[in-house]
Formats: C-alpha cells, structure tokens, sequence
C-alpha cells in the first residue's frame, strides 16, 4: 500500500495550526520530514498517530496554536499603526479608518468612519484599562475586503467615554464578516488583555515586532 504524504503547508492546514508551527516540529523531530521532489513531506499516517496519542496538556496546547492561528488570519504584522497622533475620539477613529484604506482592508475610509462613529455614539466601545475594540454596528462584508483586524497606538491617553472612566490609548479595529470571526476575536483579545504584562508592553513596545509577540505568541508560554 502507497503512502500518504502532506507537504509542510498540507500538514499546517490538516492540524489547523500555522506553517511555522508545523516547521517547529519538523526542527523539533516531532514529524520527520522527507524531500521528496521538489518539497519536504510529512507522512500522513505519523501526523495521525502524534495526533491519536496526545495527553491532555498536550491537547489543551494544541488548541492554544489553533487559536493564535485564527487570531493571525486577521491580525498581520503590517495591520499595525503606532503612534498616531488624535486629540479625541473621532480623530482617533479617522486615523484608523484611514489606515484600514491605506491597507486596502476597505475602498472608502470616510464610510468605514461613518459607521464606526455610528457605533460609538450608542455605546462607548473602550472597554477599560486603556483599550477600544472598534468596530461597525453591523456587518458589511461587501465593503470589507478581507476579515481584518488592525491595531494602533496613540500617541497619548484620549478621553473615551471608557466604562473606568480612563482615557484610551490602545485600539483594536475589527473589520469582520460574521458574528463567529466577531466572538471568536473578541475572547481572544479579551483574555489576552486581562494581562497587565501584556497591557504594559503594548503601551510602551518600540517596534512592530514587539507587538506581533505579545499578540500571538504569549499566549502559548
């Protein structure tokens, strides 16, 4: 009987993990990969039996990856804008709405402002401790490109309405398709976020790879 074999990309999206992940446990010998052709390969079957035989701390960390691997589905490196400078809420939000076009996450900045605003003048979206979880009223997956989620700093503390009172200086705008990618999103920042570490490192983070860490890799230490 033949085979089966994944390439290293086949292997990430069977165990729904990312590409670096999967080379992790090449490195690692958990998987041993093999050139065959012109690409390295996983046997299916040693994916199956890792898979079959994990305990369940094991399991309980392979769900964590899965999830920093969804989260990254939205969250890119580039999707990321420090310092902005805004004196209150709607510059804030202009600034962000601006840097949504720029990524051609959406065609139109001044519609994705609108409805943003729309949203925020029913109910503050900052949730405390310095943070905002922007995002449109409904909807509107044919306005946004891509399901997205972009993070931006401001340059200093804005007066938001927060439910602590406190003004915000972290913002996370989430352009999503659908209430699964919308709850989905928000557990995962929102449990991140209960962190000060991670709080404190988002605030003062120099560079744009500080910030990728924090957001997708601290929540497998």
């Amino acid at each position: 009987m033949s085979k089966d074999y994944l390439t290293l990309r086949q292997a990430a999206a069977y165990l729904k993990v990312t590409d670096s992940v999967i080379k992790e446990m090449t490195r690692s010998k958990i998987f041993k990969a093999k050139k065959i052709g012109n690409a390295y390969k996983i046997e299916k079957a040693e994916v199956d039996e890792w898979f079959a035989n994990l305990n369940e701390r094991e399991v309980e960390h392979l769900a964590l990856k899965r999830s920093v691997c969804k989260f990254s589905d939205y969250f890119r490196p580039k999707n990321i804008h420090i310092d902005f400078v805004a004196d209150n809420k709607y510059e804030a939000i202009g600034e962000m709405s601006k840097f949504a076009k720029e990524l051609k996450i959406v065609r139109d900045h001044r519609w994705l402002y609108q409805v943003v605003v729309a949203r925020e003048e029913l109910v503050s979206t900052a949730i405390g401790n310095g943070v905002a979880l922007l995002h449109p009223r409904h909807f509107h997956p044919s306005k946004v490109k891509k399901p997205s989620i972009i993070f931006g700093r401001s340059s200093h503390g804005i007066e938001f309405d927060a439910i602590d009172n406190k003004p915000v200086k972290l913002f996370f705008m989430l352009l999503l398709h659908d209430d699964i990618q919308h709850l989905f999103s928000i557990s995962y920042i929102s449990k991140l976020l209960i962190n000060e570490k991670i709080l404190n490192t988002l605030s003062s983070a120099k560079t744009d790879e500080e910030i990728v860490e924090v957001l997708t890799k601290t929540v497998l230490k």
